[in-house]
């Protein structure tokens, strides 16, 4: 069915082959700035600058550690403090290396496809599933259709410059259009929507956080219990009938969503067509 850290002696660390992109590290042990924030702000600055490049392996923990006379604590602190701000990423089999840029969209009724193609980020789609089953409460409910009735069930990934970026289920009315796989794999899905008729004129959805499964994070080429970003969405089309309904995963660390919200004197015939959600807003990520 479809469904503050101790005390620790004074160095300045010399630079080992590699690492030389790092600069000599001061650690400033009279400073009132916490050690493990010492080191983020180096490192943070080495990759705003470019010295430390996208893909760019750092030393391990016990390594950085070892060489700047420091805590591993202190070090898995710094690098915690970069890996929530989408700095570095840590890949299986890889280490801790530096995280690409992170994908920033305008949040609206697109497809996440063509905003990908638009910014020259060649998106690639690796379509898992698509077939026809019966709706399971939750999809039947989502696209006021009735009980077990037919929907076309797609399961997608979706990667941009080579990585994965979301991990995506969408569902629709098994009458409402013919999908091929090859077609899934070459287009994003509104495209397609638009090219059999089918126009749409709104869409409620709901953005929310979870921790990825072990399942989840295989497909995105993350660790079990890293940040996904979470959005639940039904588009309709303009008669106001409920034509796709969403259940999508995003990489936290490769992925951001901006929202401008209108101000009172902009509501009325200029404001957004879609309609919000207390948790959410428009975005596309079809």
């Amino acid at each position: 069915m479809c469904r503050g850290q101790g005390s620790e002696p004074a160095v300045t660390a010399a630079r080992p082959a590699r690492a030389r992109a790092y600069g000599d590290i001061a650690i400033d042990r009279a400073s009132p700035v916490p050690l493990y924030f010492q080191l983020a702000q180096h490192l943070e600055a080495a990759i705003q600058s470019g010295a430390l490049e996208p893909g760019a392996r750092l030393e391990n923990e016990a390594e950085l550690a070892v060489r700047l006379g420091l805590s591993r604590p202190t070090v898995r602190s710094a690098f915690g403090y970069l890996s929530n701000k989408g700095l570095i990423v840590r890949k299986r089999g890889a280490g801790t290396v530096v995280a690409k840029e992170r994908i920033d969209r305008d949040v609206g009724l697109t497809s996440l496809y063509d905003d990908l193609a638009a910014a020259g980020r060649g998106p690639v789609t690796d379509v898992v599933r698509n077939e026809v089953d019966h709706a399971s409460d939750t999809v039947a409910r989502a696209l006021q259709l009735p009980e077990r009735a037919l929907v076309i069930c797609l399961e997608r990934i979706r990667f941009a410059d080579g990585e994965p970026i979301a991990l995506m289920h969408n569902f629709l009315p098994a009458a409402l259009m013919h999908l091929s796989t090859g077609m899934l794999a070459e287009h994003g899905l509104y495209e397609l929507l638009r090219a059999s008729g089918i126009r749409l004129g709104s869409a409620t959805e709901r953005m929310s956080a979870k921790n990825a499964s072990l399942s989840e994070a295989r497909a995105l080429d993350e660790t079990r219990g890293t940040a996904l970003l979470t959005m639940e969405r039904i588009a309709y089309d303009e008669g106001g009938r409920p034509v796709e309904f969403g259940q999508h995963l995003y990489r936290a660390s490769r992925y951001a969503l901006t929202l401008t919200m209108p101000t009172a004197a902009q509501s009325g015939p200029t404001a957004p067509i879609a309609r919000l959600t207390s948790a959410g807003g428009r975005g596309g990520h079809a």
